[in-house]
């Protein structure tokens, strides 16, 4: 339903800007503490980077698992309720929570505590449907290219920072994300609209339209694009490699802390921001959709490579832009995906590839993480603590084999059906390295749960 107000008036022009300060700093405060948490539960356990890393594997996959289930549940939630208090409530909840682990003495509660982070940053799909319910349709691709400026702001800005922190004290950084989410709720509480009016909201809540694996059976009506589908979550999945082993095994094999953690990570946003708003634009007309896909994979490839391979941090870094140029792949894919689904049924492919991902960030870090472990350690076949980047690498090998039997076999379409629908980013597909940070936040158009 796009009879929305217009954008121009003050009272929406200020509840875009919160939403848009919304996404800048709850990435911001889950940056800051990327760098450390790893080291937190270090020292919570007693000092084994092993056993951390599988204990890092069960943060990731518990995060992931409550975004999966909490996702749709908050996008129904917000259907019958609306959206501004699913947003403040999420936003109070993880302010609280991010105290609660800063105090936290044991490990057990920073677990509770990291699940209830992943219910509440799943309200990020409530955000986009408040864009949804405010901004006319022919304005919205404007107004989502604005929130992944949101995101990449406090990607770039939130590591780096959290690596700063980190170095003065490991639980200083949760003290700031804790701050930064509450001033946001105090923001929201006497700024933010609601955008949903009672007489367009569900009367019911309905279970149905909460369940997580809904969205997925659309796959099922498009074989065109199941082969690009299996393709994202290849993506998706390889990129876990990142968000389990990244801080652990640059501290083994480098010796890598927090700062100078958080100062490589805030280089990888600024070289996938690069990417993204210059390289994308000006190298698709050049090179087209399918050429471009496959570059983007290739690249990517070498990178993961670089960094499982290096035995030095100066090669290591080398691979920062190689696996950077691997977001070239993500904007023609989800273009292509788009052209291949009927108009009506945009959102549930954006929720579907959605589910992918948090799919695969269910499997991944347990995955790479115990992967790390054991080639770490004393019963390790050989010697290799790369080995996770190794098998990302093998995994995306794979998925350019798919992509390049998706390609042969798409659908052509009319040049006016793909511009109706531009591309937006699925999660993780624009920035292979953003997930490093929030593999978790996704910023996307899901208009299934707009009025």
């Amino acid at each position: 339903m796009d009879s929305a107000p217009p954008t121009a008036s003050p009272r929406h022009q200020a509840a875009l800007a919160f939403i848009f300060v919304t996404v800048m700093l709850d990435m911001l405060a889950f940056g800051i503490i990327i760098p450390v948490l790893p080291h937190l539960i270090v020292d919570l356990i007693g000092g084994s980077i092993a056993k951390a890393a599988v204990w890092t594997s069960a943060f990731g996959t518990v995060y992931m698992l409550m975004q999966f289930v909490f996702s749709p549940v908050q996008g129904t939630l917000s259907d019958r309720y609306g959206r501004r208090s699913v947003i403040l409530i999420s936003s109070f909840g993880l302010g609280v929570d991010f105290l609660v682990m800063a105090l936290t003495p044991t490990l057990w509660l920073l677990f509770v505590g990291r699940a209830v982070s992943g219910i509440c940053a799943a309200s990020f799909s409530t955000s986009n449907a408040y864009i949804a319910d405010i901004v006319p349709k022919e304005r919205r691709a404007a107004a989502f290219g604005m929130m992944g400026a949101a995101f990449a702001v406090g990607f770039i800005i939130g590591p780096a920072l959290g690596g700063f922190l980190g170095h003065i004290g490991l639980r200083l950084p949760f003290w700031v994300a804790a701050v930064l989410s509450l001033i946001n709720f105090c923001y929201g509480f006497f700024v933010l609209p609601e955008s949903l009016p009672p007489e367009q909201r569900t009367r019911h809540f309905n279970w149905r339209h909460a369940n997580p694996f809904g969205a997925l059976v659309l796959l099922r009506r498009y074989p065109q694009v199941f082969a690009f589908a299996a393709v994202v979550f290849l993506i998706n999945l390889a990129q876990f490699s990142l968000n389990s082993t990244y801080v652990l095994y640059t501290d083994y094999r480098y010796g890598w802390g927090p700062q100078a953690v958080g100062f490589t990570l805030g280089l990888v946003g600024l070289c996938s921001g690069v990417v993204q708003a210059v390289l994308v634009r000006q190298l698709m007309p050049r090179l087209g959709e399918r050429r471009l896909i496959m570059i983007g994979l290739s690249l990517c490839v070498l990178g993961y490579l670089l960094f499982g391979l290096a035995s030095v941090g100066w090669v290591f870094l080398l691979g920062i832009p190689f696996l950077c140029l691997g977001g070239l792949s993500g904007p023609p894919a989800q273009a292509l995906m788009t052209q291949q689904v009927d108009p009506h049924e945009q959102g549930r492919l954006q929720g579907a590839l959605t589910s992918l991902a948090s799919l695969a960030g269910i499997f991944g870090p347990a995955v790479f993480a115990n992967l790390f472990a054991l080639f770490i350690s004393d019963h390790a076949p050989m010697h290799l603590p790369g080995i996770s980047f190794v098998l990302a690498a093998l995994l995306l090998v794979g998925a350019a084999i798919l992509a390049s039997y998706a390609i042969r076999h798409v659908q052509p379409v009319q040049a006016a059906t793909a511009s109706e629908h531009p591309s937006m980013p699925a999660h993780g597909e624009l920035s292979p390295v953003a997930d490093v940070i929030a593999h978790e936040h996704h910023p996307h158009d899901q208009p299934e749960s707009s009025p």
